[in-house]
């Protein structure tokens, strides 16, 4: 898949599927929410203060005879509910709603009702870009500070399983630092020449690895052929592994603010996609992760 609207038409072909919204009285999920069960991807159990949630249905008109809602003012509790309804397998995914993204993470986590696979959990956004060919998937922005090389090599087989589910066979992963030569300064490059040597010694797979790169020549060719670098990442790299949370934020909050691309994103690595997206994303943003999050679930085969 190359665009969303490929996405969207996929997951209405492939589900629906079933959300549990934690804390669901927000505008922009509930309008995402009711877009996806308009469109036949997905059904929903909103969980959370039921009068706001009417409150905010009728401003928008969303009927709310088409869900179950489950009232729960606290947004703790609500979390938590959600994460169990998709653990005793009443739903497929969570979905974020007016939540900080720590309080669901901790319910996803409980040991009790909690989701953990045993992999390290990442977030992966995924991008529709102008004039490129292809998705450009951004990880980690979002949950890991300073992963270290056994972490990042979980954060690639993450953002795989992402690419997997939209028919990405063998996605090209670029392992971007400062520079693309390795320098004992400079942790990260060495890293990236360790994850490269992992994936060709078979301890990654799925994907190709590359690095370290830098991003003109991770997803430009003319840049790799100008650098003379040769590698079947250079310049067609489909998932940018970037170094920390800090270049990740910096990098996603460009495409987003100084690009005219849509997107979306999910956390990957709990035994269900785990929709989340920022307060400051749009519901189109959301309906897309809510699309991108179906067909995981169906590749997954939940």
């Amino acid at each position: 898949m190359k665009n969303f609207q490929q996405i969207l038409n996929s997951a209405k072909e492939r589900g629906p599927k079933t959300i549990a919204v934690a804390v669901a009285q927000d505008l922009e999920v509930l309008l995402a929410v009711s877009q996806a069960k308009d469109m036949g991807i997905a059904d929903a159990i909103l969980v959370g203060d039921a009068e706001q949630i009417a409150e905010i249905a009728k401003a928008i008109n969303v009927d709310l005879n088409q869900y179950q809602i489950i009232d729960i003012k606290d947004i703790h509790e609500a979390s938590r509910k959600a994460v169990s309804l998709v653990s005793e397998g009443k739903a497929h995914m969570v979905m974020k709603g007016l939540v900080d993204t720590s309080v669901v993470l901790k319910a996803v986590l409980d040991p009790e009702i909690g989701l953990r696979a045993g992999n390290a959990l990442s977030h992966t956004a995924v991008f529709e870009v102008p004039g490129y060919d292809r998705f450009i998937f951004v990880t980690d922005a979002a949950m890991n500070i300073a992963p270290d090389l056994k972490t990042k090599k979980q954060i690639i087989e993450n953002a795989a399983q992402v690419a997997h589910a939209l028919d990405i066979e063998l996605p090209k992963v670029a392992v971007v630092c400062a520079k693309e030569k390795v320098d004992p300064k400079m942790p990260p490059t060495v890293d990236a020449k360790q994850l490269e040597e992992m994936n060709q010694q078979g301890e990654i797979a799925g994907c190709i690895v590359g690095g370290p790169f830098g991003l003109d020549n991770a997803v430009s060719e003319e840049a790799a052929v100008h650098k003379g670098i040769e590698h079947p990442v250079a310049g067609k790299a489909d998932i940018l592994l970037v170094p920390n949370i800090e270049a990740g934020n910096v990098l996603y909050k460009s495409m987003v603010f100084f690009s005219n691309s849509k997107n979306a994103g999910v956390i990957v690595g709990a035994k269900a996609p785990i929709v989340l997206t920022s307060r400051a994303d749009s519901d189109e943003t959301k309906l897309n992760s809510i699309a991108l999050a179906v067909l995981m679930a169906v590749k997954a085969g939940k």
